[in-house]
């Protein structure tokens, strides 16, 4: 018999019947001394292993790549999105949920080993250097690029304020190589992309990052200047935006909210439920909103999708969202990087969980795929979502059916959208929509849905609990 075992019924035999609440408090700090031995002798065996590996294994490994995918392996066995970010990875995430960095202000590709520029940024020093779309960078400060990944070059090409470097470039018409110097500055990214449609204002969400909410109340306040009392509505395009920084989804939520609840979200304990409230002041005046969401909306996508439709405040068009309900927490070590570990999952005002689940939008709309692409996809691929994911956690909401068996999750859908805006049923189901000139939905290759329903009194007073 072990020691602990010895004292605990010892202990048992000196007491007697002399105190119930005091036997429980000792079974309580017996039972949690039991767990922490096991979990001491989990500690061991990985030590166990570890040293083995160091000493045995048939090259010298690195200590440090044995350590962190040892984290990251625990951490990517909870959940999809729960990980290990090293310091580098840990400030490369700080640049994008930031949305401003040290740069130079294109977009780039790699192609045939060497990095091929998408386009260069308006007003950044890329664009002022001359550089242009499809010009090839062949060496960074005299160095080449072939060899390097493209994360590696972008990364070279980032740094400090005011610091210069020299691109090599090769530019179709012109015969030989040549160098441009660019002096790097604050590159900001701009989260929103808007444009009219001639009395419809059509506003792109492509991240949720800090800039977000900022950029999206300028988007509105252009549209209003520039169709005054010709402007219909507002297009809200989520389609394949994955996310991002979840103040950012309640703040954009609430721009289009009057009042009521715009998230919930709930940790392991039920005091750890908290509930976003949305502030008086639409900044649309009431304009007719369209939201429109496919298989790549993801995460904070889905919060405001989420809020609006259960507020009735925007009609969703498009297809089924990914289903990403989780919230993750970024935990910062110190010198020793971060982990995202996920902390919670979040409620829209009507207490539904999209988690495995996705958003259904009012209207469905369809996009035809190119005969390329149609003869690639397949059946899972074109419904990819959070429900397909190795680990994922479990809709709290999906049951056992009438039958006794488990119900299957599903979410998402395919995530193409044309490049023309012409093609893009979805985009013009929308226009026609708010333009009032909508044909049949099954016409128009749109399937209609059910509205969601508002939250009862019952479920609201469920949600503050």
């Amino acid at each position: 018999m072990r020691k602990t075992e010895f004292a605990f019924w010892t202990f048992l035999l000196m007491t007697g019947l002399a105190g119930a609440t005091t036997l429980l408090n000792v079974t309580r700090t017996y039972s949690a001394t039991s767990e922490n031995s096991e979990l001491y002798r989990q500690l061991d065996l990985f030590g166990d292993v570890l040293e083995r590996v160091r000493s045995d294994y048939v090259e010298k490994p690195d200590d440090t790549m044995l350590i962190e995918s040892a984290i990251n392996g625990m951490l990517s066995a909870l959940d999809p999105h729960s990980s290990y970010l090293s310091p580098k990875n840990y400030r490369d995430m700080q640049v994008q949920t930031r949305g401003e960095f040290g740069g130079l202000g294109i977009e780039v590709t790699m192609e045939n080993g060497v990095v091929k520029v998408v386009a260069p940024i308006d007003d950044t020093p890329a664009s002022k250097a001359g550089l242009q779309a499809n010009d090839l960078i062949t060496h960074l400060d005299g160095e080449q690029i072939v060899g390097l990944t493209l994360e590696q070059a972008v990364e070279k090409m980032r740094g400090p304020v005011n610091t210069p470097i020299s691109l090599t470039i090769v530019r179709k018409g012109v015969e030989d190589p040549f160098d441009v110097k660019v002096t790097r500055d604050i590159i900001r990214i701009n989260a929103v992309k808007a444009h009219d449609e001639k009395d419809v204002a059509y506003i792109k969400i492509t991240t949720f990052n800090e800039q977000t909410h900022a950029n999206l109340v300028k988007a509105i306040e252009n549209a209003k200047k520039t169709l005054g009392k010709d402007l219909k509505g507002y297009i809200i395009d989520l389609r394949n935006n994955p996310g991002g920084l979840l103040d950012q989804a309640i703040a954009v939520s609430d721009d289009f909210l009057e009042r009521g609840a715009v998230v919930l979200t709930k940790g392991r304990n039920n005091e750890e439920t908290q509930r976003a409230q949305a502030h008086p002041g639409d900044l649309t005046d009431g304009k007719k909103v369209v939201v429109l969401i496919n298989g790549g909306s993801a995460s904070a996508s889905e919060i405001v999708a989420g809020a609006l439709q259960d507020h009735k405040r925007a009609t969703v068009i498009g297809t089924r969202s990914f289903g990403k309900g989780s919230v993750q927490t970024i935990i910062p070590l110190g010198a020793n990087g971060a982990i995202r570990l996920t902390t919670a999952r979040y409620y829209t005002p009507s207490n539904r969980s999209i988690q495995a689940k996705g958003i259904d939008p009012d209207i469905i709309v369809e996009q035809e795929l190119p005969e390329e692409l149609k003869k690639k996809a397949t059946a899972a691929e074109a419904a990819r979502g959070e429900a397909s994911l190795r680990g994922h956690l479990r809709n709290p909401e999906n049951g056992n059916g009438e039958d006794g068996k488990e119900v299957k999750e599903t979410s998402g859908s395919s995530a193409y959208v044309p490049k023309e805006p012409e093609k893009d049923a979805q985009l013009q189901y929308a226009l026609s929509f708010l333009r009032g000139t909508a044909t049949d939905a099954k016409t128009a290759g749109a399937v209609p849905v059910p509205a969601q329903p508002q939250p009862s009194a019952e479920s609201k007073d469920k949600a503050k609990n």
